[in-house]
């Protein structure tokens, strides 16, 4: 038998993965390159530290977040009862801390992808739409009450009603894009979790309801107050404190939404035109989207702590309070001198000779 048909083919026995593996594919004569290497090689590096710093920063998004939730809750505990305002921002701080916890997949796999099946990247991406979609509604609502103070609907003022419509808008949003969405294979089929695998009708979808319509209804609202306020001379939003606090949160999330919608239609786009798939640096450039995506939770998180009157209060007496638990016990305190009171009495002559 001779040699060529006993020694092994070396592309037979190589297992075979897919464009979106981060992995270098030895199928591939032109993946093995070295060009093809190092570009690999410096996309790994940009997205590491990427990481690095979503890493930092969602450290500090998270604990702020804790925070403010404590805050909250210690202030209902004092007053039995919060203002509308501040009950839409304690929602809103609550779906911030579980898109950061949802990012953790990306903290513990990147420069990697997450692999899982089918079915449970589509429950992922379902729920992270669906508690992005919530908090941009619930700011929806805190430019309704901001517009129209208080809110001219009685309905609105419940919050049970509140809730219905913000969870049941969000759920059906996430419900078509994860139709539009789908599974490029089998449910229960391991594969790695890469948005940009979603279709461009993906991108575009989640471009319009997930990012467009909510702001598209905060412009119409704000508009609408400034209008109203114009015409009795009034202020609008400067004379209310959660005011800034909104303008503020919104326009970050804002930024941050535009940039990642703007990186996922622009990948989708690339995915369908080039038969190769995405390259190294386009990669590396979607997974730094993802964390800008969720550095907008982060960073509102920390400017509801720094900007909300009560929040920065609480801040500063807890600060307060450690500062004086850590002191040093053994150093020399002033000397405090303590008069006890003395009362004295005494008869006066007109007493006695009374």
């Amino acid at each position: 038998m001779s040699n060529e048909s006993t020694a092994p083919t070396l592309w037979s026995t190589t297992p075979q993965y897919s464009d979106n593996s981060s992995i270098v594919d030895a199928s591939t004569p032109s993946e093995t390159s070295p060009t093809s290497v190092l570009d690999k090689i410096a996309a790994n590096d940009i997205i590491s530290r990427a990481n690095y710093v979503y890493s930092f920063f969602a450290g500090l998004g998270f604990l702020a977040g804790c925070f403010l939730l404590y805050s909250f809750i210690q202030t209902y505990r004092a007053h039995r009862r919060l203002a509308w305002l501040d009950c839409l921002l304690w929602v809103f701080c609550g779906f911030q801390v579980l898109l950061l916890l949802l990012s953790l997949h990306i903290v513990a796999y990147r420069p990697d992808y997450l692999r899982t099946t089918a079915l449970g990247c589509a429950a992922l991406s379902f729920i992270i739409n669906a508690a992005s979609l919530c908090s941009l509604f619930v700011l929806v609502l805190m430019a309704y009450v901001l517009t129209l103070d208080p809110p001219s609907h009685a309905l609105l003022r419940k919050p049970g009603v509140c809730a219905t419509i913000v969870i049941l808008t969000s759920v059906l949003i996430s419900l078509l894009l994860a139709g539009l969405r789908g599974p490029s294979k089998g449910l229960q089929e391991e594969s790695k979790c890469l948005m940009a695998n979603a279709g461009i009708s993906y991108a575009a979808a989640r471009l319009c309801m997930a990012f467009l319509t909510p702001y598209m209804l905060q412009a119409g609202l704000l508009i609408g107050g400034c209008v109203r306020q114009w015409k009795s001379k009034g202020r609008f939003l400067s004379g209310s404190e959660e005011g800034p606090v909104f303008l503020t949160i919104t326009s970050v999330m804002f930024f941050c939404l535009l940039f990642y919608s703007v990186a996922l239609l622009r990948a989708a786009q690339l995915e369908k035109e080039e038969e190769a798939g995405l390259s190294h640096h386009e990669r590396a450039f979607l997974s730094v989207a993802e964390l800008v995506l969720f550095s907008g939770s982060s960073i509102s998180l920390l400017l509801v702590l720094l900007m909300h009157r009560p929040s920065r209060e609480s801040l500063h007496g807890v600060i307060r309070q450690l500062r004086d638990c850590c002191r040093n016990p053994g150093r020399t305190q002033p000397n405090r001198n303590i008069i006890a009171p003395h009362i004295e009495i005494t008869d006066t002559l007109q007493d006695i000779e009374s």
